[in-house]
């Protein structure tokens, strides 16, 4: 069967373009892997991501790429096709929710920095009111997450695919630097503590 990912990503233009570099042959002929359905691998890379990129288009055509963070798995798999996150107030100016009423295509970014792991989703976006389904505020919201839900989204999967961890600079976050060092910090008072005990048995030596 066809990649359906890339019967949504290689438009005529990217053809022309990929042709232009010689590449075009390639991406050509059918492929056994599946893009429409998340697999384990896609289910356990989406639950411990702590934030992604979504990307739409407003009406003038002019793309806008928006940043979604909160705790790791707040961006919610409910079944093999469809995602769901709460949408907490930000800066109000709704630029995202204005695009998709219009356009409900997007496209998210997942990123694993310290991994070099990239995950792209194109996926359907509906908006919902935070009393319109029930179940699915109860999956997506979190009590102890300080912000206010203004809506729910729920994404509907057309296609994904993973990117080649070339030119992804690792970085990691204070949470991973911490335990990281959790083990020279340790070190270092065992050394600490050792050194203060000789210091006194030779004080005691030298008296």
């Amino acid at each position: 069967m066809p990649y359906h990912f890339l019967e949504v990503a290689l438009t005529p233009s990217v053809r022309d373009a990929q042709k232009a570099m010689g590449v075009d042959q390639i991406w050509l002929g059918d492929t056994d892997r599946r893009s429409d359905r998340f697999t384990e691998s896609e289910v356990a890379f989406i639950g411990t991501r702590d934030s992604f990129y979504m990307a739409s288009v407003s009406e003038t055509g002019w793309p806008y790429v928006q940043h979604r963070g909160g705790k790791a798995g707040f961006l919610k798999v409910i079944d093999d096709q469809t995602l769901a996150f709460a949408d907490f107030r930000g800066n109000r100016q709704y630029i995202s929710a204005g695009n998709l009423a219009a356009n409900d295509k997007a496209c998210l970014f997942l990123m694993d920095y310290p991994r070099r792991a990239r995950l792209k989703i194109y996926v359907h976006v509906e908006r919902l009111g935070i009393d319109t389904d029930e179940a699915l505020a109860s999956a997506v919201s979190d009590p102890d997450y300080k912000g206010r839900v203004e809506r729910i989204f729920k994404l509907r999967l057309e296609a994904f695919d993973w990117n080649c961890p070339q030119h992804i600079t690792p970085r990691f976050t204070e949470r991973e630097v911490e335990q990281a060092v959790l083990p020279l910090r340790e070190r270092l008072l065992q050394l600490e503590s050792e050194s203060a005990s000789l210091r006194a048995r030779l004080k005691e030596l030298e008296t």
